[in-house]
């Protein structure tokens, strides 16, 4: 699946030479697709999730999702649909999971996973199953979109893989002021790791960061031999792009000052940037 996020000069695996103020007042953006067919990705956006059709800044068709823009890049040929970077999917709320399940379904939509009950995923005894559930919908370009339980339905959340997750979410906290949950000790559910992990969330969208040991315990064929995201990224070329950007007025004041405390980035499997 090819994607690109961008939050901000979001998801650095920073070390730190010296403190860097938080920049303050940054919002979640958008999220940008890379896509073979425009008109054909904005209908199935808009027709099977919450989202309505818009222009972007006068300029470009996009779709309007909640409060965050989803944004499109013509690409002439298919990004890879392998999870090759951090990224891994990104998804909408269902308030009655079962219900709407079915109704994709109607639809015609199709699903890499389908609707699966994970009720006991916080652990814990004598767990109460048949109140949480998740399906992965096979997306345009074979992106792939999460629908969950929750308690809205509009687009919801990010979902990041990192060597590092609770490094990755202090450095949310320590630049954008972000409050972020982390668990520092691993975790197994049904034989695949899950944590240690960080999440916070940035307006309504969700950022949840779990360790690359789920991609290797999950014995996606990409990672069996992979041992380090950043060195064998994968070229953006080849995969759908998701950006998350924030807004900030003074992007590029907030730039330089992150810059200048040695935070690097991707150039190629991923982007990052300031709005």
């Amino acid at each position: 699946m090819s994607v690109f996020l961008s939050i901000a000069l979001a998801g650095c695996g920073l070390i730190f030479a010296q403190p860097a103020p938080t920049i303050a007042n940054a919002h979640f953006h958008h999220l940008h697709l890379n896509a073979t067919d425009l008109a054909k990705d904005i209908e199935f956006y808009t027709t099977k999730f919450e989202g309505e059709k818009a222009r972007f800044a006068g300029v470009a068709d996009a779709v309007w999702a909640h409060k965050a823009w989803i944004l499109f890049q013509k690409v002439n040929t298919p990004p890879s649909s392998d999870i090759t970077s951090t990224i891994w999917h990104f998804g909408w709320g269902a308030e009655d999971m079962k219900a709407t399940y079915q109704k994709q379904l109607d639809s015609g939509t199709t699903f890499q996973t389908p609707i699966t009950d994970i009720s006991d995923i916080g652990g814990g005894t004598n767990v109460t199953m048949g109140r949480f559930f998740y399906a992965y919908v096979d997306g345009p370009d074979h992106s792939l979109i999460e629908l969950n339980t929750a308690n809205h339905h509009h687009f919801g959340h990010i979902h990041l893989l990192s060597e590092d997750p609770v490094a990755a979410g202090q450095w949310y906290a320590k630049h954008f002021g972000q409050t972020v949950r982390s668990t520092t000790a691993a975790r197994m559910y049904r034989d695949v790791q899950i944590a240690p992990s960080a999440s916070f969330t940035m307006d309504d969208v969700n950022v949840i960061i779990y360790p690359v040991q789920y991609a290797r315990t999950s014995k996606w064929p990409y990672w069996e031999e992979r041992w380090g995201i950043r060195r064998t990224a994968q070229p953006a070329g080849e995969r759908p792009a998701k950006r998350l950007p924030s807004r900030k007025r003074r992007a590029k004041s907030a730039l330089a000052r992150l810059t200048s405390f040695r935070c690097w980035r991707w150039r190629r499997g991923i982007s990052h940037r300031l709005n």
